[in-house]
């Protein structure tokens, strides 16, 4: 996958806000990594804030629709993972300033 592509998929998931926090899935550092293979199958490999989140599917299901108009893209996966444990420092200097967090 080009740099072009992997921007313009970040720059979709940008609009999956954390209905929780209030601030998007990439900004908070949530997103770990995307895959892509030859046919268009891509998966988001990312965390969750908690491991009790209780909007975790809402969240999944909104990575999915945030990917459906970008026409490389032709099947998302969402994988959560645990490991690295998500942490304030993942979050860009954006998402701090937000939430007021030094």
């Amino acid at each position: 996958m080009d740099q072009d592509l992997k921007d313009n998929i970040m720059g979709a998931l940008e609009q999956v806000v954390d209905p929780e926090i209030g601030i998007d899935i990439v900004n908070l550092g949530l997103v770990y990594d995307i895959d892509m293979d030859e046919e268009g199958n891509t998966t988001v490999t990312m965390t969750l804030t908690s491991m009790g989140c209780p909007l975790a599917g809402t969240i999944v299901d909104q990575v999915k629709i945030a990917l459906e108009d970008i026409p490389e893209v032709k099947s998302t996966e969402v994988n959560i993972v645990w490991t690295p444990v998500w942490n304030k420092d993942m979050m860009s200097r954006y998402a701090k300033i937000a939430l007021g967090i030094r």
